[in-house]
């Protein structure tokens, strides 16, 4: 009998590429096939990383992988052999015996482009411009050139950092020209919910890279309304980008040799017209160009340098099959419930149906009575709402902290709630938390995509060093957001109790899948369809005022209904801690401000000395 072989199935490689903002890994089988695709919102430049930083950024990823055959990382930064070093021995002490590829991300990003024996351009240039900006070159011979990517103090020029700051400075010189302050100061204040030219000073002092780089976005928002100091920061930053792309090109090629300029890079990728006006300008100033923009983004570069690193001896390679079946590495699919038919908050309200045509007066009074529905559909709830009370005083009188997630208007929410919380009750910061998908930007701004991240609520989540004496309250209006379950997932995997609060009665958990505790009043659908900012916004408000207050009160930071003890940073605060100062006691307006005053206005201290 002739035994027919089976053919082993192909090893997998992941690929790593780490930039200013974020770092992204593809696990694939090869340049097409991607097994599972990481994102970690932080950043992975190297020169701003210790040793400790990196290979705690490498182990982050480890954990939600299985072990690779081979591992390619480029990374910002990595600019010279003793960069890779540091790389190759990071990545060895988590993959031991795995081969590497290290190098800077601009080499992975030229990978990603594919085999340059198949390009008709015998040179090829990465023109790379996000958060940062450069250039880098090679021949088909193996030469190389660099361009730009000193940093922000150094280089960077053209890029979304660059954009931004050269706006900030644009306003403050009008200003100190004219006496008046321009309409993209005005812009620029809108976005970042200041109220003065001063609180801008104020913020650019402490804003990091990533945030500044960040309003480069209203910049192209003020040129497309045809702002003249937005246009003409727009016209210099292209003329940068296009210059450092052509003395590259002239570092490596004659001039009339065709060369491949390929565009990447967030703001190339998201802006549009602006690339075309880098590329207008690169084939103005090099005739036989071929300028596009790159079709995969860097991480494949990264998968397709390490599947070029040869097998290291006597090493079993890991198989696409055996990464399914990895334990412990946990996937959305396994932890976000089903739902038994549409979610609430995603049906059409049958009273709203004529919502464009309705008088003012007749949709005011629908909008209003929905709301008012609200206290009823949570008082059903009312034992869950106690008990995630008792599980929050239960964490933080045993050192824990109440950890809030969510995504969008629900993120905001825990936000608000968060930041509230030591101004009121005088808890540290810490004490309750706030993890909001996309992270600061999305304070400020719309980042839809980052709520499918389910992999970066996990990592989120970790970040914070949570353990089993805190809880984790999980927000996610229909119950089923993928970064808000990745959160959830990683506490489970920690020990920490986890609250899930969703407006969708209709979910199915899998085995061993459920939270500790599930509050998912049943609210009905929105006036205005799939909006969950509306009556599940004001409804999660609702039960994020009951978690907190009820805790605070339970933690005995309230008297009667007093707040006894708010810090008071402010004549109003003073002013109101006199007034309870004197309730609880009965003592004089200038004894109790006495003795505030000798207690540093902590009431909780002025009162027993005033009692006795």
């Amino acid at each position: 009998m002739k035994l027919t072989e089976i053919p082993s199935p192909p090893p997998v490689y992941l690929g790593i590429e780490a930039g200013a903002t974020k770092c992204v890994a593809i696990l694939a089988e090869s340049f097409k096939h991607c097994l599972s695709r990481l994102e970690l919102a932080e950043p992975g430049n190297l020169r701003l990383l210790s040793d400790v930083q990196l290979r705690g950024l490498l182990d982050r990823i480890a954990r939600q992988v299985p072990r690779p055959a081979a591992v390619g990382i480029g990374m910002a930064g990595a600019l010279n052999e003793g960069d890779r070093e540091r790389i190759r021995q990071a990545a060895a002490s988590i993959w031991p015996g795995v081969p590497c590829w290290a190098g800077h991300d601009l080499a992975t990003a030229l990978a990603a482009a594919g085999d340059a024996t198949h390009s008709p351009s015998p040179i090829r240039i990465i023109v790379i411009c996000g958060t940062g900006a450069s250039c880098y070159g090679q021949r088909a011979d193996g030469g190389e050139v660099l361009t730009g990517g000193w940093g922000h103090l150094l280089g960077d020029g053209g890029s979304g950092y660059d954009i931004a700051m050269r706006g900030m400075q644009a306003v403050f010189r009008a200003l100190d020209l004219t006496g008046k302050w321009p309409n993209l100061g005005q812009r620029l204040l809108r976005k970042l919910e200041l109220d003065a030219p001063a609180a801008l000073v104020a913020w650019v002092g402490s804003a990091d890279k990533p945030a500044i780089a960040a309003l480069a976005v209203e910049m192209f928002a003020a040129a497309a309304a045809r702002d003249p100091i937005a246009r003409e920061i727009l016209n210099e930053a292209a003329a940068l980008v296009a210059g450092h792309s052509l003395a590259c090109a002239k570092r490596l090629a004659r001039k009339g040799k065709r060369v491949e300029f390929m565009l990447t890079g967030s703001v190339l990728q998201k802006q549009p017209g602006f690339a075309r006006q880098v590329s207008q300008e690169i084939r103005a100033g090099w005739p036989t160009a071929d300028v596009k923009l790159l079709e995969r983004e860097g991480a494949w570069g990264a998968v397709e340098l390490a599947r070029r690193q040869p097998a290291m001896p006597n090493v079993a390679q890991p198989t696409a099959a055996a990464v399914a079946a990895v334990p412990g590495v946990a996937t959305a699919d396994e932890w976000i419930p089903r739902s038994n038919g549409l979610s609430p908050t995603e049906q059409r309200h049958p009273l709203s149906r004529k919502l464009d045509r309705m008088s003012l007066a007749a949709a005011i009074r629908l909008m209003l009575g929905e709301d008012a529905s609200l206290p009823a559909a949570l008082l059903k709830e009312q034992r869950k709402i106690a008990r995630a009370v008792e599980l929050i005083v239960s964490a933080l009188r045993g050192g824990g902290r109440l950890i809030y997630v969510g995504a969008g208007t629900s993120g905001r929410l825990a936000a608000l709630d968060a930041y509230e919380c030591p101004p009121t009750f005088s808890v540290a910061p810490e004490t309750v938390q706030a993890i909001v998908a996309g992270g600061e930007q999305a304070m400020h701004g719309a980042r839809e995509d980052a709520e499918d991240d389910f992999a970066g609520g996990a990592d989120a989540l970790r970040q914070r060093g949570v353990s089993s004496k805190d809880v984790v309250i999980g927000i996610a209006a229909s119950g089923r957001t993928p970064f808000v379950w990745g959160a959830l997932q990683a506490a489970f995997d920690l020990g920490a109790p986890t609250v899930l609060v969703c407006f969708n009665p209709n979910l199915v958990f899998g085995r061993g899948r459920q939270p500790t505790l599930v509050i998912a009043p049943a609210i009905g659908p929105e006036v205005l369809t799939g909006s969950t900012r509306l009556k599940a916004g004001t409804a999660t408000k609702l039960l994020l005022n009951m978690f907190t207050t009820l805790a605070m009160v339970q933690l005995g930071k309230v008297v009667e209904n007093l707040m006894v003890d708010v810090y008071p940073t402010n004549a109003k605060l003073r002013e109101r801690a006199i007034r309870i100062v004197q309730e609880l006691t009965g003592a004089p307006r200038p004894a109790a401000a006495a003795a505030l005053e000798q207690y540093d206005w902590s009431i909780q201290q002025a009162l027993p000395s005033l009692k006795k």
